[in-house]
């Protein structure tokens, strides 16, 4: 990828997206770029070479978020009605959103649930914390499902040493749920500069792995206006994920 979103699909209610790792969803940080900003320019852009007037900027519903390293799929919706039926589905877990990781070391189980209880810290961090003192940090929920789809063993310095796919769903949009979840779990993220330890770190730069490994590949909702339900995936181009 060239740092450009690519538009998977759109019509007259939505937009289904690309997002590049490095790019923020969406932000408010003077001259950095973004995909609600490039969207909107696009929009912008169609109407004029269509001779449509222009009043103000195109609407855009920001329905969810991925994390500025992490690449993948977003819907957003094109009008306010949109927008509110996709964050309905979002809540109702009817839009569906599956990723693709790779983590350090293999799970001890080939697939399971992960339920953790997680509160945003002042370091812009996701913390877990146990069940009875969740009240008191204000922690929530988080729950996904993994399945391990191989794993192999690290060739060189690290020798012996194991690196997995996962493919993960979650029931919960829980601030780096993903990240914090899995690395809680003893198997960070290869390219987690936040959430990865000293050991993964160091085999993330041996295995040239720069940005988080993980991708949104998949997504899953309803038209909102028709209501057919639709489905797109995409392939990572991290090459990480290529080398299973």
């Amino acid at each position: 990828m060239d740092g450009k979103v690519e538009i998977i699909y759109e019509d007259d209610h939505v937009i289904v997206c690309r997002k590049p790792a490095g790019m923020a969803t969406e932000t408010a940080r003077v001259g950095q770029k973004d995909m609600v900003s490039q969207l909107k320019n696009e929009l912008a852009g169609k109407r004029r070479k269509a001779g449509q007037s222009i009043k103000g900027e195109p609407y855009l519903g920001v329905v969810h978020r991925l994390d500025q390293p992490v690449e993948g799929l977003l819907v957003f919706g094109k009008d306010k009605a949109a927008a509110a039926k996709l964050s309905a589905q979002l809540r109702e877990i009817t839009l569906n959103k599956h990723y693709r990781a790779v983590v350090c070391g293999q799970p001890s189980a080939n697939e399971g649930e992960l339920v953790d209880h997680l509160y945003k810290n002042k370091e812009n961090r996701a913390v877990a914390v146990t069940e009875d003192v969740a009240a008191q940090t204000n922690a929530k929920r988080a729950v996904l499902q993994y399945q391990v789809l191989a794993t192999r063993k690290v060739p060189g310095e690290f020798s012996g040493e194991s690196i997995s796919l996962l493919d993960i769903r979650i029931d919960t949009g829980r601030f780096h749920q993903i990240r914090a979840q899995m690395a809680h779990a003893g198997h960070p993220l290869l390219g987690d500069q936040k959430y990865g330890d000293e050991r993964c770190q160091e085999l993330s730069r041996q295995l040239g792995v720069q940005n988080v490994a993980l991708c949104a590949y998949k997504i899953e909702f309803r038209h909102p206006a028709t209501g057919k339900r639709l489905q797109f995936a995409i392939e990572s181009d991290a090459k990480i994920f290529g080398s299973f």
